[in-house]
């Protein structure tokens, strides 16, 4: 279990990190979502140890980092995939890590068959692709075959295939029983890997829920209907004050049920073509309760901001 009370780094004037709480469980994938800036990393690397924080505690299973006397026992992590010496073959960075930890040369076998770099185990590092390097960080943060995980964008560099398998594969993880936390900019992944989510913003936590509570919390239910008789229907619907619009030949209605329009179709004798309950994406929610805590939005002269791409943030 990862536990953050209070968390919060500054940078001389600057604010990377706001006081941020929160408690990532075992036995689930837990998505860390931010904008560019947010301060994702920052907070990554003050529960690693890496960064010291200016106030507020992160423990790793009830410690501090710095206090675990043989930390890949405990805790895994891949938060730069090209901090790998150049020079030195796969299975000699492994091997190198390992000894540190007091672990045998077999764990290093296993873990380089686990994550499918057998074959080229002996090649230099500094020659692999990035997606080849994100396998290797991986089996660097699964050596000690610790309990606790932390992955920061670890499909980058994937090509479609080694996207699946490592998204199976941290849910596999957590349904081992470990905490399992991921930092990523590619929401729709999220949507398909994670059970939970922490938005952050500006260094501060905007949410702490599930996947399906967060987009129900930043979107407005609405239900799509065609008919022959649009015209009818709309003014029946109307006429009870709920809100419409026209959509490309349907109507979106909002704020109801599907229940209630079919209802309300139904008492008029409209025949109904199309009844359908619509969402918003977890890209559209997460634009909703973020928009004003990006950092850095690009501007067309003499006109609006030019946001990122849907489901990307750069």
């Amino acid at each position: 279990m990862i536990e953050v009370t209070g968390l919060t780094k500054t940078f001389g004037s600057t604010v990377a990190v706001d006081d941020v709480t929160f408690t990532v469980r075992p036995g689930i994938v837990t998505g860390f979502l931010g904008p560019n800036g947010a301060g994702k990393s920052t907070t990554m690397r003050m529960i690693l140890g890496l960064d010291r924080p200016t106030a507020g505690t992160a423990l790793i299973d009830g410690v501090p980092y710095r206090q675990l006397k043989r930390p890949l026992r405990t805790v895994g992590a891949l938060l730069d995939a090209r901090w790998v010496h150049p020079n030195r073959s796969a299975r000699a960075h492994l091997r190198w890590l390992a000894a540190s930890n007091g672990l045998p040369n077999s764990r290093v076998e296993e873990v380089l068959a686990l994550v499918g770099l057998t074959e080229v185990a002996d090649k230099r590092a500094g020659g692999f692709s990035l997606g080849m390097s994100q396998r290797l960080g991986l089996a660097g943060a699964l050596l000690g075959d610790p309990k606790v995980l932390l992955f920061d964008e670890p499909v980058n560099g994937l090509d479609p295939e080694g996207i699946v398998w490592i998204r199976r594969f941290m849910q596999a993880l957590a349904t081992e029983g470990r905490t399992v936390l991921v930092s990523s900019h590619l929401l729709s992944e999220m949507a398909q890997t994670a059970d939970h989510l922490l938005v952050i913003g500006r260094g501060r936590l905007i949410a702490d829920t599930s996947v399906a509570e967060f987009v129900e919390r930043a979107s407005e239910a609405t239900v799509r209907v065609r008919s022959p008789q649009l015209d009818t229907l709309r003014t029946a619907l109307t006429g009870q004050g709920h809100t419409v619009r026209d959509d490309e030949g349907a109507l979106i209605v909002s704020g109801v049920t599907t229940a209630q329009v079919g209802e309300v179709a139904a008492a008029h004798s409209v025949v109904l073509h199309e009844l359908a309950g619509q969402n918003a994406s977890l890209e559209e929610a997460f634009m909703k309760l973020t928009g004003d805590d990006v950092q850095y939005q690009g501007a067309v002269a003499g006109g609006p901001a030019v946001q990122p791409m849907k489901g990307e943030l750069r």
